[in-house]
């Protein structure tokens, strides 16, 4: 009997380790990463180009947003429907159903974009904001850019199909991570599972979210289909669960159930193999730091940043967290000066340095006051 449970113990270690080394999905393309520490989890050929369908809506969706939040446009704000964005919601293509010389506002335009993935919206909004399509795409490349998408070019604001509007699955998790970083408060719209269009000329229209994920008990809350018969299907997709995010994206599923199927598998896989560690709050005091000849005998130190580490899952002891300073610091401490060096070492590894600054300014002593503390440091060792 005993004999008989060792064997089954290690065949499902076996199973279970192979499983783990072979963990795969069926995607021409695909990558996924932690939120919160920006570690990337899982890649496959994460630069091969792409099309990106209608994922490029992200970019639409970015541009407005970016534009909101400025101050130069509006949710309010109405645009005029043109016979070129008409013409998409009677070709067969998703649509939002818009009519010549509708009024239409941004906000019902990004419902339209976000939820219905409206070819005819997209077109619509690129127009009332940049003038024309074409001019517009160039804001989206411009912006592609400057947010670090190296692999990417854009020539239409709803992903149809062109040669040189293309991708990566790499720099849609950039755009990705952008516009939930950047526009926590839009970015709800993409959790959003219907949307109602009181259209001109018929009875109003209702359509759901095409994300599967959404339907899902994932916690997923975004972000985008999108498919071409030249790229099949693709989905960049986030979970927020148990105060984790993680951001996926994949591309060249070969139908939509696979598409599902297998970014449900890659969420998961996150999820299940790895674990986030909290190392330090940006502004948070993180440790007293001695100080030699102040008026304080030490002063908190802080870090600029949200300092996370994504470590495999009963792997948290190799996680080693110091802080490295010439101590005590003499005084005179400006508030804002770097103290110190926080540094995380994980599996005997160098894995991030970060500057640790003092909380507050500390004046020096005046002169008695330092001899006094001299002396004290010279017989007792104490500062």
């Amino acid at each position: 009997m005993f004999r008989r449970l060792l064997t089954y113990i290690i065949f499902y270690l076996f199973i279970f380790t192979s499983s783990k080394a072979n963990f795969d999905v069926m995607a021409r393309t695909a990558i996924l990463q932690d939120f919160h520490s920006g570690e990337i989890l899982y890649e496959k050929e994460p630069d091969r180009s792409i099309y990106p369908a209608s994922m490029t809506k992200i970019m639409t969706s970015i541009i407005a947003f970016d534009l909101i939040k400025s101050g130069d446009l509006s949710m309010d704000e109405k645009f005029i429907i043109s016979e070129k964005a008409w013409r998409l919601s009677t070709s067969g293509y998703s649509s939002m159903f818009i009519m010549v010389g509708d009024e239409v506002s941004v906000e019902n335009l990004l419902k339209g974009i976000i939820i219905a993935s409206g070819n005819d919206a997209c077109i619509a909004l690129a127009e009332g904001i940049a003038g024309t399509e074409e001019e517009f795409a160039l804001l989206m490349t411009a912006k592609a850019r400057e947010i670090g998408m190296e692999n990417t070019n854009f020539t239409n604001s709803s992903g149809i199909n062109d040669p040189d509007n293309y991708s990566t699955v790499r720099d849609i998790m950039i755009m990705s991570r952008y516009l939930i970083e950047q526009h926590p408060k839009f970015y709800k719209m993409f959790a959003e599972k219907k949307f109602t269009w009181d259209r001109t000329g018929g009875d109003p229209i209702t359509q759901g979210n095409r994300n599967p994920l959404l339907y899902k008990k994932l916690g997923a809350d975004g972000i985008k289909t999108g498919y071409l018969a030249v790229e099949k299907y693709s989905l960049a997709s986030s979970i927020n669960r148990n105060g984790r995010r993680l951001i996926a994206v994949g591309s060249g599923f070969k139908t939509k159930n696979s598409r599902s199927k297998e970014s449900t598998k890659l969420l998961t896989y996150g999820l299940t193999n790895f674990d986030l560690v909290e190392i330090a709050k940006s502004k948070i005091a993180f440790q007293k730091i001695d100080v030699w000849l102040g008026k304080e005998d030490y002063v908190k130190a802080y870090t600029n940043h949200d300092i996370y580490k994504t470590i495999k899952k009963a792997k948290k002891k190799l996680l080693k967290v110091s802080v490295k300073y010439d101590g005590p610091v003499e005084a005179p401490i400006e508030k804002d000066q770097k103290i110190a060096t926080l540094r995380v070492v994980y599996d005997q590894e160098l894995v991030g340095e970060y500057d640790l600054l003092s909380s507050k300014s500390i004046k020096k002593v005046n002169f008695l006051s330092r001899l006094m503390k001299s002396i004290n440091y010279l017989i007792w060792g104490d500062v």
